[in-house]
């Protein structure tokens, strides 16, 4: 019996979406144009998809149907299970799987040229020193500026097999222009985005997701900063995402003692797993902070739920995200995949921090937003009213403190959304990227003036005509801004523009650095 590739593959996945659902599609059967269906009531769909790629009046692209099905079909089991197409998939797993193949370096598109704005440590574009603030003009002798780039043509340009070579021509900040031919190479993705220490005792670090190399990058940078006098800790975990639970646990075995629970797994078809901590850690008695906020979520909530449960840090910020649910990856072999929810995880006290999702999906997608709405992220008060938290089960610390299930971790010091920070105009000045662009194009001849990012960060100032010539730039693109919220976020404005230009030539350190000196949650977290 002769089966084509495709009516094999979408057999394989309605077969694992029937197992997903209580489905069971039986002696399916392919014979020339017919198709035989002995179980035909929930042999539906893949008779559908069968008629349409065969019988359809005008010719489609089925696999974007089967896509659009399985991703329907997982979205009516949790709001995490879902369908990743190849290019999707490919990105998701290069950014947790700690690396890619590549040259290494961040970009802006302005006015159709790639400006280089960062060169990632130890790449191949920093071995070949390829100086940040250049433009590429052409690559391997063919124009490159001005061909209507895009961001796909870019990747496809610039990444390729290791030790292939490419060659870029550009125009550097002084005038000159030069040529760089660069040799492809692994370039590692840290998911640290600063460690640093903010006085002699104090060190901070930022992860943005946990990723396969994410708790030995921490290790380094935890010895470095204690090498350095570190004594008290502040670890930031805002708008950290997840990631990988076993670098989560790996993560928190690094300030808990040996024999400690960190965490347990179970589901309908997942045994309970227990992670246990082994004594190994580096910083097993320091003071410790950890910042989370509404966009922490599943490996950061572990990490912090733990060391909320074990009484080891002072959570601090606002109410998490709330998913306690785990994925695994079911990757097909033309490179799409379905991330299948197989169990969920529970805190060392035993509770569940995943929010309901029985509302459906759009309900749990606008959770968020509902929450501002509601005046949670102002109120400490108005989050422990809320219906996530009415009604469930109360857990205690190891200490005996109170600490809730079904709605995220509620920090132990709440502290409100600073709404300097957190504007329309803010988020539709770094949309737009017009922070950098304005740097590339206004100040960055000023980083000439400063040798090291200390004299920096002391002497530089955003002047009001700075400010004002910013506006300005700012409005070629934002046609209308609101008076009352340049107001309010004149000076959060100055503080990313500064933080925008010392990263420039310094880095995410000395970002962090200015960024932190105008955040409320940071100071907290000092002064605790």
């Amino acid at each position: 019996m002769k089966r084509t590739a495709g009516i094999i593959f979408r057999t394989i996945i309605l077969i694992l979406i029937g197992i997903a659902i209580g489905i069971w599609i039986t002696d399916y059967n392919f014979s020339g144009s017919k198709i035989g269906f002995r179980n035909t009531g929930n042999d539906k769909i893949l008779k559908t998809l069968y008629l349409v790629k065969n019988n359809y009046v005008d010719s489609i692209n089925t696999d974007s149907i089967e896509g659009v099905t399985v991703n329907d079909l997982l979205q009516n089991l949790d709001p995490h299970s879902i369908y990743l197409p190849a290019r999707q998939a490919q990105s998701l797993n290069e950014k947790l799987d700690g690396g890619f193949t590549g040259i290494g370096l961040e970009y802006q598109l302005l006015r159709d040229t790639l400006v280089i704005t960062q060169i990632y440590n130890d790449g191949p574009a920093a071995h070949a020193k390829l100086p940040t603030g250049s433009k590429v003009l052409t690559v391997n002798g063919k124009p490159f500026s001005g061909t209507h780039l895009t961001v796909n043509r870019i990747s496809r340009t610039f990444r390729g097999a290791k030790d292939t070579k490419i060659t870029l021509g550009v125009l550097m900040d002084n005038g000159q222009t030069a040529s760089y031919t660069i040799k492809r190479g692994f370039v590692d993705l840290s998911s640290l985005d600063a460690a640093y220490l903010t006085d002699n005792f104090t060190g901070y670090i930022k992860i943005t997701k946990f990723a396969t190399t994410t708790d030995d990058d921490f290790r380094s940078a935890l010895q470095k900063l204690k090498a350095q006098g570190m004594k008290k800790l502040v670890l930031d975990l805002r708008g950290n995402g997840g990631g990988y639970v076993n670098t989560a646990t790996a993560m928190a075995d690094e300030f808990l003692p040996g024999g400690k629970l960190i965490v347990y797994t179970k589901g309908a078809h997942e045994p309970r797993t227990d992670y246990f901590s082994t004594d190994s850690g580096n910083y097993l008695t320091g003071k410790l902070a950890v910042m989370i906020d509404e966009r922490s979520a599943s490996a950061s909530e572990i990490l912090a739920g733990a060391l909320q449960d074990l009484d080891r840090a002072t959570i601090i910020g606002r109410r998490s995200f709330g998913k306690g649910l785990v994925q695994q990856q079911y990757p097909f072999g033309d490179g799409t995949a379905i991330n299948l929810t197989i169990a969920r995880y529970y805190t060392p006290s035993g509770r569940s921090i995943q929010k309901s999702y029985k509302d459906g999906l759009e309900s749990y997608q606008n959770e968020l937003v509902n929450r501002e709405r509601k005046g949670e992220l102002l109120s400490a008060s108005s989050n422990l009213s809320d219906s996530a938290f009415a009604g469930t089960t109360t857990y205690h610390t190891v200490n005996g403190r109170p600490v809730f299930s079904k709605g995220g971790i509620m920090p132990d010091v709440f502290i409100p959304v600073d709404t300097t920070q957190f504007s329309i105009l803010l988020d539709e000045l770094n949309e737009n990227q017009l922070f950098s662009a304005f740097v590339i194009d206004k100040l960055h001849p000023v980083l000439k003036k400063y040798a090291t990012a200390d004299d920096f960060i002391a002497h530089f100032e955003i002047t009001d005509d700075i400010f004002k010539n910013f506006i300005s730039y700012a409005s070629q693109t934002i046609k209308v801004m609101d008076p009352l919220e340049l107001k309010a976020s004149r000076e959060m404005i100055k503080t990313v523009l500064k933080a925008n230009t010392a990263r420039f030539k310094w880095g995410n350190n000395a970002y962090y650095r200015i960024i932190n000196s105008n955040d409320k949650t940071f100071k907290a977290a000092i002064n605790l």
